[in-house]
């Protein structure tokens, strides 16, 4: 059988062509020309002398023949990053690329230093940095847009990625510090404060509405935002009230003295903050970084809210391998 002239990176532009269906978005992801990109694609079916995209559609949809190679092409691409990652990561010091998103949860004091160690440990790798919200990052990953990246778990999880667990998170009642109204009684709707929802298009947010619909608690919807220190704020101001988590309550600081956590009443709930990372990253760097964000997790967060809240003690904590909630 003849052997055909493919190359590595016609079959990595391929790959992108057949998940997105056009070439004008992997020209703007890649950074090459429309005509580059259409000259990789042309060459890798030329080469194999058969049809892989239908190019009169709009996006373009893989052929009959182009969906069987698109599965061998993933399975090769795979292995031969693998291979790379492998070969450049056995020693920290000669890894090459970095690739890593943040939530901005951590992207305070944890994010920093997180990245200045990582500097010291792999001075010949090149960073790219992304702070980004939870779901974001779970996609970037998946679409091996990442390496690496602290999310909250999704309520499916994530499939086709490792887990490693670092944090408890447990949701908890904001109240203005001046109210004397009970939990139970914003819960159940006698408070003349206004409930707001953390966005729906976020996990926090998903994760708190999926709590509700448990206990068949049905709130307000007049105010929904995706900015936690919004939210803090207008807790602050005293006319707000909000679920939230001990986390999302430290990165607001200046309002601290305004605001007063409580124990979510009745059957409580948490979020779980995990280091992810693709399938075939090497592990020797995946436990370096967990190990690192778990010490910096405890400086800038469990030890401070230990302090102000000493009825989170334990709740808000570390996760690990062997903790039977990191499952």
């Amino acid at each position: 059988m003849q052997r055909t002239a493919l190359s590595l990176r016609g079959l990595e532009i391929f790959q992108l062509v057949a998940k997105s269906g056009s070439v004008g978005k992997v020209a703007a992801e890649t950074g090459l020309s429309i005509s580059t990109v259409s000259h990789h694609l042309r060459g890798v079916e030329e080469s194999l002398g058969v049809s892989l995209l239908d190019h009169s559609r709009r996006p373009m949809v893989l052929t009959p023949a182009g969906s069987t190679f698109a599965r061998y092409v993933e399975d090769g691409l795979r292995l031969i990053r693998r291979g790379e990652i492998e070969l450049t990561s056995g020693d920290l010091s000669q890894t090459r690329e970095l690739r890593f998103g943040i939530v901005d949860d951590f992207d305070n004091e944890v994010a920093p230093e997180l990245t200045r160690f990582l500097a010291r440990a792999m001075p010949k790798c090149t960073f790219n940095h992304h702070t980004r919200p939870s779901h974001d990052i779970v996609r970037l990953l998946s679409e091996r847009k990442l390496d690496v990246g602290v999310a909250t778990r999704p309520i499916t999880g994530a499939s086709g990625l490792s887990e490693y667990p670092l944090l408890r998170d447990p949701f908890v009642i904001a109240l203005p510090a001046s109210s004397s109204d009970a939990p139970e009684s914003c819960l159940a709707g006698r408070s003349k404060l206004t409930f707001l929802r953390y966005s729906r298009n976020q996990i926090i947010g998903k994760l708190i509405e999926s709590h509700l619909r448990r206990l068949r608690l049905s709130l307000p919807n007049r105010f929904e935002l995706e900015s936690n220190q919004s939210i803090i704020a207008m807790v602050a101001d005293g006319s707000s009230w909000a679920i939230t988590t001990p986390n999302s309550y430290l990165r607001a600081r200046r309002f601290h003295d305004r605001v007063t956590l409580h124990p979510f009443p009745s059957k409580g709930f948490a979020r779980t903050l995990s280091l992810f990372t693709t399938e075939d990253y090497p592990q020797n760097v995946t436990d370096m970084i967990a190990t690192t964000l778990r010490r910096l997790i405890t400086r800038h967060m469990i030890e401070p809210v230990s302090i102000q809240a000493p009825w989170l003690a334990s709740s808000f904590r570390l996760l690990g391998g062997d903790d039977p909630e990191a499952a």
